[in-house]
């Protein structure tokens, strides 16, 4: 992900890339962020944080719960706002953030991808419209090295379709099936999890009736539309008088309301 938030900067007439980081031992350090595309642009990668924010206005982090959180605090600090791409944060991690954001300004989504933002719409929109006279099952598949399950963007949108149903994900989401399960229950919200490969990303929410179905689906076949959500959400941080607080990629794209 980082060779492609590189590329799209050095694309981006209206970006500078200011440092790269890397995680410590990483073969990566110490050379020039656009060697990979023959482009030097004096930015050497490091895994020193203070160096690699030194003159940079937003961070765009996509890394691990727990390097993100220690980067927040290090932006606080500097206050260099920041876009977070990362997944899998338990409920303390993300109070620790919404703490982070009463002093800055940030853009938190599970997925920056500019189409699966509208998907969580549409979603919404069938969710409301359908009913509870749809079963709704949301798939998602990924590559084989991706760590959590279900992806942060099938969870997104089981969120979205929970809240459309007024109903809690916590209780009406069923995770996993084994077994005589019996039969489905009522309003529950399934998720299924493939795993396998170098699939960039896939979700499918599958909403059956009687007599018919409906499928809203979004494939990503590049990263590429990760960096350029991202680069959208990091204008959006840097606009003039932007205020302190944890936005989404709905307040981004004006899909808010």
């Amino acid at each position: 992900m980082g060779r492609m938030l590189v590329e799209a900067v050095l694309a981006s007439p209206d970006c500078a890339l200011a440092g790269a980081l890397d995680a410590p031992g990483s073969p990566a350090l110490g050379q020039d962020a656009g060697a990979f595309l023959g482009r030097p642009t004096g930015v050497a990668v490091t895994a020193d944080l203070r160096a690699g924010l030194a003159g940079a206005s937003v961070l765009i982090d996509f890394t691990r719960p727990e390097g993100t959180l220690a980067h927040l605090a290090a932006c606080r600090e500097l206050g260099v706002r920041a876009v977070i791409g990362t997944t899998g944060f338990t409920p303390a991690q993300k109070a620790e953030i919404t703490a982070h954001a009463q002093r800055l300004a940030l853009v938190m989504a599970p997925n920056m991808s500019v189409g699966v933002n509208v998907m969580l719409r549409l979603l919404e929109q069938a969710a409301r419209a359908l009913g509870e006279a749809y079963d709704i099952e949301v798939v998602e598949a990924h590559h084989r090295h991706k760590v959590d399950a279900p992806s942060g963007t099938a969870l997104a949108m089981g969120e979205v379709l929970a809240r459309a149903r007024g109903v809690d994900l916590a209780t009406q989401g069923v995770f996993t099936r084994h077994g005589h399960t019996g039969e489905r229950p009522a309003g529950s919200i399934g998720f299924a999890t493939v795993r396998g490969g170098d699939i960039v990303g896939e979700h499918m929410v599958l909403f059956a009736g009687t007599g018919e179905r409906i499928e809203i689906a979004h494939k990503s076949s590049s990263r590429a539309n990760y960096a350029e959500g991202s680069l959208r959400a990091a204008r959006f941080l840097s606009a003039p008088g932007r205020t302190p607080g944890l936005y989404g990629m709905d307040d981004v794209l004006g899909l808010r309301g």
